[in-house]
């Protein structure tokens, strides 16, 4: 029986036997010794999404030390309010970084705490998910929006409906209208910016 430790793009965690391409975790451990979901969803607000393959490591899945998420893509990731790992992601969190916003004098980049504050007010309305009512025309590729309480990523001028498995056929969005959007704002200028994020094979 799969673990309830997949993300959606509304930050929800849900059980599937689909296999996601990036792990991730929300600061620490908040699920029971009996491998059960408690009342918390995160534990701090440094929320990452990581590679599945990482210099040999083998963890035990939701053991002693956090609680291990997985995600379909990169752009799930980022709908659900998650930066990349500057451990095992390094350069991608390096650009990342540099694009999040304008750096304090003296540095190259905002830190790592930085873009948690700003993402996690970004991310959670109190408990639930923040949607950001936006122009669907302005939106970058890689942002997910909600249409008819299901969610879909902008590339290459279609929107292509998320599932645990992958993508399915995309669509032409309507134009001239304003969207429900799941990706926080900070990453859509990161993506505008030029960030490219990982997608799933099924997005090709």
């Amino acid at each position: 029986m799969p673990l309830p430790n997949r993300v959606d793009p509304f930050g929800n965690l849900f059980a599937t036997p689909a296999r996601g391409t990036l792990m991730g975790n929300r600061g620490g451990k908040f699920h029971t010794d009996a491998q059960s979901l408690t009342a918390r969803r995160w534990v701090s607000r440094q929320w990452i999404c990581c590679v599945l393959d990482f210099r040999g490591r083998h963890r035990h899945v939701w053991g002693r030390y956090y609680t291990e998420l997985f995600f379909l893509d990169e752009v799930t990731a980022f709908a659900a309010g998650h930066r990349p790992c500057f451990e095992c992601r390094r350069a991608d969190a390096e650009q990342f970084a540099e694009l999040f916003a304008e750096p304090p004098r003296g540095r190259d980049r905002v830190s790592a705490k930085a873009m948690d504050d700003v993402l996690h007010a970004e991310r959670l309305d109190g408990k639930a998910k923040r949607i950001h009512r936006l122009e669907l025309d302005r939106l970058p590729d890689g942002a997910m929006v909600a249409l008819d309480g299901e969610a879909f990523a902008l590339r290459a001028g279609e929107l292509m409906r998320w599932s645990p498995s992958g993508y399915t056929a995309g669509r032409k969005p309507p134009r001239g209208i304003a969207v429900d959007v799941l990706t926080p704002p900070s990453i859509l200028s990161v993506l505008k910016d030029g960030y490219l994020p990982l997608w799933h094979p099924s997005a090709d």
